[in-house]
């Protein structure tokens, strides 16, 4: 189903599906990451409806995805704490919804990163899963004009006057930091899912999340998979897996590694 999220008065994309006859009393939050390539903002998220639905048909779940600002049909430009601001909205927007008494959160890349932050922050989402996620912007930070050209290339800032306040936009970069926020999301279930070949955000990234984590996370490291998780089918059944077992009063937060 075609939805709107509004955040902050701007309208952002979303889809939600739902298991068939209205049921699924567990919803989950899915967020795609930061775009790649010239233009990359225009396509960003283009599959995650699709896996919307491939998760909502195989757990029973309700599933909300929806474009960031700046990415896809969805309006504004592309802010570290307005992409934080979005998924707060989109974790009312699912609590509030018809039956859903539980909300997990999963993403990818940056999508993964604030889905720990929000998690971190909001003890109502009961889990959260973070594929490829990086554990700090600082490199973003260490040089903001060349990310903010950056931003610009690739499509996800639009407005030629934006950001109006730079030094608040570069200061998000460096205060928003799932590294100092994961600590917060135990004993409440994590998993942390990164391939051992991944040169956009190496492997040490998550390392240092579950080490902040105090070990409790399920940590899987896939051999030979670089940063594109969203399509390595041993991700898709590591998530599938792990939400399956979310009304396990056992929990799922074993850590491990994985091959």
């Amino acid at each position: 189903m075609e939805i709107w999220l509004e955040p902050e008065g701007l309208r952002l994309s979303a889809y939600l599906a739902r298991p068939p006859g209205g049921g699924g009393h567990l919803g989950l939050v899915l967020c795609h990451g930061f775009p790649a390539g010239p233009r990359g903002a225009a396509a960003s998220g283009q599959t995650y409806r699709e896996f919307a639905d491939r998760l909502t048909v195989e757990l029973g779940w309700a599933v909300l995805t929806f474009n960031f600002r700046g990415t896809g049909a969805s309006a504004g430009n592309f802010s570290l704490g307005g992409w934080l601001a979005d998924l707060r909205v989109a974790i009312d927007m699912l609590l509030a919804s018809d039956g859903i008494d539980g909300v997990w959160l999963a993403g990818f890349g940056v999508g993964g990163s604030l889905a720990i932050c929000a998690a971190g922050e909001d003890e109502r989402v009961r889990g959260v899963a973070a594929f490829a996620a990086p554990s700090e912007f600082d490199d973003w930070a260490a040089d903001p004009e060349r990310f903010l050209a950056h931003a610009r290339e690739i499509g996800v800032i639009r407005d030629a006057r934006f950001p109006p306040d730079p030094q608040a936009w570069t200061r998000e970069l460096r205060e928003i930091q799932p590294l100092a926020v994961i600590g917060k999301v135990p004993p409440r279930p994590v998993l942390l899912v990164h391939g051992d070949d991944d040169v956009v955000v190496p492997p040490e990234h998550v390392r240092e999340l579950a080490d902040a984590a105090g070990g409790l996370v399920d940590l899987r490291l896939l051999s030979g998979a670089g940063h594109r998780l969203r399509h390595d089918p041993r991700a898709v059944a590591a998530l599938l897996g792990w939400l399956g077992r979310q009304d396990d009063p056992g929990g799922s937060n074993a850590s491990s590694d994985a091959s």
